[in-house]
């Protein structure tokens, strides 16, 4: 009993204090509230604003996927997207500051209003030939706004833990699914289709429970169960996706000359450049935020520091300081060639004792280049002596150990590695058939040469002959 007791309370515990969606349940009414804003929003109001704003068309911007929601007990008629993603792309273009959005999608609607309002002046105006008669022109539009959303995938990943022990346990389980929303800008004047940006979105829903099943006395059954689930809704996930789109297509905008920007150039870069490497990053970025990118230089140094234990003729091994400082060049990301300088000091207990140096050259693959965290295997030959150089020997030495990138300039190591040598006269003494050799094992601080991804200095003279193109036009 004290057992699932135990088990039961810190199931609970963990519910309850790591899930504040437990504390938000909905036992009252809730009145109406102007619409929530998505981590997109912010960054799409904080662009730097135009020049001159953009009059842009939007006649259509709805669900191309013609999907329903999945559904266990037979047909489901509603569909698994909005179908209202015309009204959220004009409400980001609004929010954005950079267009006048035009009225599009029910423009049958808009010009039988006008022709009620002509008809209308004509029969009741005293003076038919009077300028009250006439209708200010309806704005056309420069550029149009194309596209959709052209994919849900849902499940993308399931997957969930749980464990019960005599009557008592929890759960917990998530599912992924996952939206994308295309948008090209179209001139008006030619059709040429002068950019296309692409942004998908995941939509996350977890639930978690706990219950308990016991009989705490005879005839006397104790059944208790909580939890909760929780679904991002939708429709903010695709908000997201669109306002993401609008935000990528005015910086490509400005990058391209399409339009510019009323800030100085220093504010223009820091834009551009922060878009620039969420973009990489997102290209770089498999399905399952996998990030195929080269997350270190071509070049690098490190430091390590450990111990070394001989393998000798003599018994009771004693384990001794030592150091490495070496440089590591990669011919490919998973390809390095790297060299060392040690020195180490070996022990055997009341026999032996002595301080070493080596020069190593190995060859190293790492197996997975692309993650922070990766195992490592190396190869390589080496000359090895005593300190006073006494006694020079040749060696072939192999390791292993896994390496944590901090950041990708700074990568932590922990390794081992035994060194095969050609020499009995390691311990001072020759005996029996075998060579000595000795293991080394070691913690290593690797750091990589940062590598200029942006050249600012490009970026900011290509905005400043934007900008004096910009101006030369405007003044013809």
């Amino acid at each position: 009993m004290k057992t699932s007791t135990k088990i039961v309370g810190c199931s609970l515990f963990t519910l309850l204090s790591s899930c504040g969606a437990y504390f938000n349940q909905p036992v009252t009414v809730q009145k109406a509230s102007y619409g929530e804003g998505t981590p997109a929003t912010l960054s799409l109001k904080s662009l730097p604003p135009p020049k001159e704003q953009i009059v842009v068309g939007v006649y259509k911007f709805r669900d191309q996927t013609g999907q329903y929601k999945p559904s266990d007990n037979g047909s489901n008629f509603s569909t698994a997207v909005t179908q209202g993603s015309t009204s959220i792309l004009i409400k980001a273009l609004e929010d954005s500051n950079w267009f006048i959005p035009i009225e599009r999608e029910n423009l049958a609607n808009l010009l039988q209003e006008r022709n009620i309002i002509r008809s209308t002046r004509q029969e009741y105006l005293k003076d038919p030939n009077s300028k009250d008669q006439q209708l200010t022109p309806l704005l056309y539009a420069g550029v149009l706004l194309e596209g959709g959303i052209v994919s849900y995938d849902s499940n993308i990943i399931t997957g969930g833990f749980g464990a019960r022990y005599f009557g008592a346990g929890s759960s917990t389980s998530y599912r992924q699914d996952r939206v994308t929303v295309y948008l090209r800008l179209v001139s008006t004047q030619n059709g040429k289709i002068l950019k296309t940006i692409y942004v998908s979105k995941t939509i996350l829903s977890q639930s978690l429970d706990a219950s308990l099943f016991r009989y705490v006395k005879f005839k006397r059954l104790l059944e208790v169960e909580t939890g909760f689930t929780k679904n991002e809704p939708l429709q903010l996930a695709v908000t997201e996706a669109i306002e993401k789109a609008v935000e990528g297509l005015i910086v490509e905008g400005i990058q391209d000359n399409i339009w510019a920007a009323n800030a100085p150039i220093s504010t223009l870069t820091e834009v551009i450049n922060e878009y620039n490497k969420e973009k990489e990053e997102s290209e770089s970025t498999l399905l399952y935020k996998r990030y195929f990118k080269e997350r270190r230089a071509k070049f690098g140094i490190n430091l390590d520091v450990g111990g070394s234990l001989i393998q000798g003729d003599y018994p009771s091994a004693v384990l001794k300081p030592a150091l490495r400082a070496g440089m590591r060049y990669f011919i490919m990301p998973t390809f390095s060639i790297n060299t060392s300088v040690n020195l180490f000091w070996m022990k055997n207990k009341n026999k032996f004792e002595d301080a070493h140096t080596s020069f190593d050259l190995n060859t190293e693959v790492l197996f997975l280049p692309y993650d922070r965290l990766t195992p490592f295997f190396y190869i390589g030959t080496g000359l090895g002596a005593t300190s006073s150089y006494e006694s020079p020997y040749f060696k072939i030495q192999s390791g292993a150990g896994v390496e944590y990138l901090a950041t990708d300039n700074l990568g932590i190591r922990m390794l081992g590695e035994i060194n095969f040598t050609q020499s009995d006269k390691i311990d001072n003494i020759t005996s029996g058939i075998r060579d000595d050799n000795y293991w080394r094992f070691f913690i290593s601080v690797n750091y990589y040469f940062p590598r200029k991804k942006y050249d600012e200095k490009a970026i900011k003279k290509h905005i400043k002959d934007l900008s004096i193109e910009a101006t030369s036009n405007s003044t013809k």
